[in-house]
This record gives C-alpha cells, sequence and structure tokens, in this order.
C-alpha cells in the first residue's frame, strides 16, 4: 500500500512540528521513513511550493518526495496524480482538502483526513513479545 500525502497539511496536523520551521519537510521526511521502516508500507509526499516542481533528492526508497512548481499547488499535483494511477486499490490519499479527497473516493481511492493519520505517525510501534 502507498500514502499519497499533501505534506504540509500533514506537519499542521503533528504536534511536534510546524509550519514555520524551516527544516518542517526534513524532519517529516524523517517520521515517515520510519513509519514505512515499521509497516512496510510506502509514501508518496507533495509539498507546496519549494524546490523547483517534480521528484526531489530527497526521495528514498521508501518515500518518494515531489513538490509542486510555483505556478502550481500540492493539491492541483495530487488530483492530476490520483486520475493516472491505474490501479487505485493499493492507494490511500492522506489530505486536509474536501476537493482532494472526494476526487480520491471517485477513484476509490481509500482515504484519510490528515488529523487521522497524524495520529498513526504518532502511535507507538507495536511491542515485540519475547518468546523464551
Amino acid at each position: 500500500m502507498t500514502y499519497m500525502i499533501d505534506g504540509h497539511n500533514l506537519i499542521g496536523k503533528l504536534p511536534d512540528m510546524s509550519l514555520d520551521d524551516p527544516n518542517d519537510e526534513a524532519l517529516l521526511l524523517q517520521k515517515l521513513a520510519g513509519f514505512c521502516a515499521r509497516t512496510g508500507k510506502t509514501c508518496l509526499v507533495v509539498f507546496d511550493h519549494g524546490l523547483p516542481g517534480g521528484s526531489s533528492r530527497m526521495s528514498t526508497r521508501s518515500v518518494q518526495v515531489v513538490f509542486a512548481s510555483g505556478r502550481s499547488t500540492a493539491d492541483r499535483v495530487m488530483m492530476e496524480r490520483i486520475y493516472k494511477i491505474p490501479d487505485a486499490r493499493g492507494w490511500v490519499v492522506v489530505s486536509s482538502d474536501r476537493d482532494v479527497l472526494g476526487v480520491a473516493r471517485a477513484q476509490r481511492m481509500g482515504t484519510l483526513h490528515s488529523e487521522e493519520f497524524a495520529r498513526l505517525l504518532e502511535a507507538p510501534p507495536p511491542k515485540v513479545v519475547d518468546a523464551g
């Protein structure tokens, strides 16, 4: 499963991050990398204006990073990508934007509000029971 995430929406819902922090994107990516390692999931994170549009060198194997170009927004980039995904069943869209979530639902993708996903990120990892 892959989560398509509006990065700045999510940062705004996390108690330990602030959109005013110049390192907010890097901090979120670290948190998402840990989430992916724990869950085996992957993430595509879309940020509003930052680096020139397109894929970023900040991407890793489990977390792909895309910045909207100066003339676009994360919401627009996400909606364009949602329409282009041929098999939507393996995707969950994370956003606070009703239009983005509506487009995802229409394409039969899973959806989560940013607040809900923030709670998933903040949840402690499951405890491993020692069999010995």
